[in-house]
Parts: C-alpha cells; structure tokens; sequence
C-alpha cells in the first residue's frame, strides 16, 4: 500500500486576476473610475511586487509549479488587490460609507466572477470561494445565492468585522447570510487577517498588529459560538484558515469551556453575570466546534500533531499558502515528511484530502489520475525529514515558530 499515490488538497492557496483583467468583469459603468483607479493602486504585498505575481493569474504556471509539488487540487481564495481596495482586501478595513461600499462591492463581484472562471480552466483541480461584505446583507446573500449555482465555486469568505464599526457577526440581522450559506451547501470561511481595529501612525503599530493577528481572526468563531448562530443554524460549517493548526483549536475548546461552565454554573460565578444571553445553547462549546467547524492549518508543523485527536482526525485540513513566500511550496514534498510520517495512513488521507473533499466538494475520484502523476506516495510521506530544504522560506520548517495565534 505505500506505493500508493496520495491525493493532495492544498484547501489554503491564493489567487487574483492581474489588475487590468478586472476591468473585463466590471459593468461599464464603472470603467471610467476603473481606468482612474488603475495606475494609481499599490500594495505593501512582496508577492505582488515582483515578476512572481504572475502565480496569481498564469493558469499554465500555476499548474505547473503545483504539479512539481505534488498538489492534486487546490481551493482558491483571493490574493491581488480587487478594483476600488485601498489596500489588501484579506486584511483590509471594511467600507465606512455607502459610496465606498457600492465601489468595493463592484470590484469584489468582479473578483468573484474572476475566479469562477479562473477554475473553470481546470475544472476538477480547482474551486473557490467567493467573498462578500457584511455592511449590506441583501447583497450578500444574492451573491452567496448565485455562487451556490456555480459548479466550480464552493465557500464564502467572509471578513473579521473590527470591534466599533459595524454590528458583530452574532446579531441576528445577519441570519440571511448563514440561512443562505445553509441552503446554498457553502461553509463559511474566515482566513487571518482583518478584524483588528485602527490603529495609531507609530512605530510600534505594525508588530503588535501582526502579533494580534490571530486574536482578531479567532474573535470570530467565538463570536458564533457564544452568539448563537451555531444553534440557530445546526448544520452551518465554518472554517477557519490559515489561522494556526490544532493546537490552537484545542486550546481554544478547552478555554470556552472553562469559561462557559463559569458564566452558567451558580456555583462557579465569581461576577455578578445574567446567563440568559447564554440560555439558547444547548451544547458547550467544545461541541460546536467538533459539530460545526474545520480548521485549514496551513504549514502544519511537528508539534502541532500532538493535539490532532483532541480537534478530531475529520476536523482538520491541510494547506500550502502558494504562493506566498511564508509557505511551503517549492517543498511541500518535505514539510509533509517533516509533519506526517509515521502517522497512520487513514489519518495522512483523511486530513491531506477526504476532509477537503468532503467541505468542499472536491470529487477524489476525478482526481485519482492527477494524483497518480503527480503525488507523493505513502513510502515518501513516511521517510522522516532529516535535512531542511536550504532554500526554503517557510515557516514550516523553522522548529523555534509557534504561531502567534
């Protein structure tokens, strides 16, 4: 059996149309202000200053270097910067007037319609997700409606709403949104980045931003869990990517347990606490987590390995983050041998490919055959990693990383 060649689902990767390919997915309207918007945009993105941006949009190249590295099939979320954004859209402040709205509306419709296309090239090897704005919930769920009729498109990303903008995610007049996500088959999918509010022109600003990443990003599942919005909608799936790997997760579970059982339990309160906002749930939150939730550890390390019962072998998936340069890719190969060998072989299948095909619709028999080309076979995984690939750039080989999240 370890001739066997493995399905592997990056179900963290990153693309975006080439600036100038959006103005093709705009109404017309909107193209004047498109050919202003152009030549002035910029971004802080190393991956977008350079010739390798092309990754992002050059399906031959794309597939080419995704072959070398062994990956099967990849789920796509955005990367370049959507017509109207002031800057990177995954970690970008949410729209603070309906004018801005209606223009970062358009461009991420146009990103949306991109990106269908972009995996209709390759029809069974790619899908993506769609995103959408909470600032105007009609909107949204007509997107989310339309997505769920296109056969390459399979999740929604939704942005970590900043503390003192707009309503939380729990407040019930989102409840479209999650009914339509529930309906359409789409989980919902949050990615680090965004959430965090503004902060001062200092120095300081951008490392306790990048250390307070993961606590904005994570804000949001809590926010779903102890808001309702899992018990109002039982069969919604969120997923959280590229947000750390299952230790964080387990973490997580244990705390909101500790914490609920505090807030509920008379005999355990220290404050004075009225537990009625708390009265609806019926599971603790642990519970919701290993019924609703997934988590995407991209670059999944050693030491977070440890802790994948306690988050559940079907809970968890793995992504390469191309391509980015903090992630694996041009060696996956080895940050798999580093990660996986010796686990059990139904465990390696499970969170490399049948928990992604089972979120996110990949079909694994469609993809046999471009596994058997360009996988990684069992006796590879299981050859232990004893030399770090010198020209590598991810964090996935660096022992002394633990993710800030």
């Amino acid at each position: 059996m370890h001739d066997e060649h493995l399905i592997v689902i990056s179900a963290d990767t990153h693309a975006g149309a080439a600036p100038s390919q959006y103005r093709d997915y705009l109404a017309s309207r909107w193209h004047d202000e498109f050919d202003a918007w152009l030549p002035n945009h910029s971004t802080d993105w190393q991956d977008l200053l350079t010739e390798d941006a092309s990754r992002n949009w050059d399906s031959v190249r794309r597939q080419d270097e995704l072959d070398a590295d062994g990956i099967a099939a990849e789920l796509i979320l955005p990367n370049t910067i959507p017509p109207f954004f002031p800057e990177p859209h995954l970690a970008g402040t949410l729209p603070g007037t309906d004018e801005e709205y209606q223009r970062r509306w358009a461009g991420l419709q146009a990103h949306n319609r991109w990106v269908h296309d972009f995996c209709a090239e390759v029809p069974d090897r790619r899908r993506g997700v769609i995103q959408v704005l909470p600032n105007n919930v009609d909107d949204a769920v007509a997107e989310i409606e339309w997505a769920a009729q296109q056969p390459n498109l399979c999740g929604v990303l939704l942005p970590s709403v900043p503390p003192n903008t707009i309503d939380p995610l729990y407040v019930a007049r989102y409840d479209p949104i999650w009914k339509a996500c529930l309906e359409g088959d789409l989980p919902v999918v949050t990615h680090a980045g965004g959430g965090a509010p503004t902060l001062p022109a200092d120095p300081a600003s951008m490392p306790i931003l990048i250390y307070e990443y993961g606590f904005w990003s994570h804000r949001t599942l809590w926010h779903l869990i102890l808001g309702g919005v899992f018990e109002r909608f039982e069969g919604l799936r969120y997923v959280a990517t590229e947000q750390g790997g299952p230790s964080w997760f387990s973490r997580l579970a244990a705390a909101l347990d500790t914490k609920f059982s505090m807030l509920t339990d008379p005999k355990k309160q220290t404050i004075a606490f009225d537990p009625s906002g708390l009265a609806a749930m019926s599971l603790l939150p642990s519970e919701y987590m290993r019924r609703n939730c997934w988590v995407t550890a991209s670059f999944c390390q050693p030491h977070e390995i440890p802790y994948r019962h306690d988050v559940g072998i079907d809970r968890i998936m793995w992504g390469t983050d191309y391509p980015h340069t903090e992630g694996t890719t041009p060696h996956s190969r080895e940050a798999l041998r580093a990660t996986f060998a010796g686990l059990p072989d139904d465990e390696i299948r499970a969170i490399l490919s049948e928990n992604a095909a089972q979120v996110f619709g990949f079909d694994l028999d469609a993809l046999r055959p471009f596994a058997d080309a360009v996988g990684p076979t069992l006796a590879e995984i299981h050859e232990p990693l004893t030399t770090v690939p010198p020209d590598s750039t991810s964090y996935a080989f660096l022992p002394e990383y633990q993710a800030t999240y």
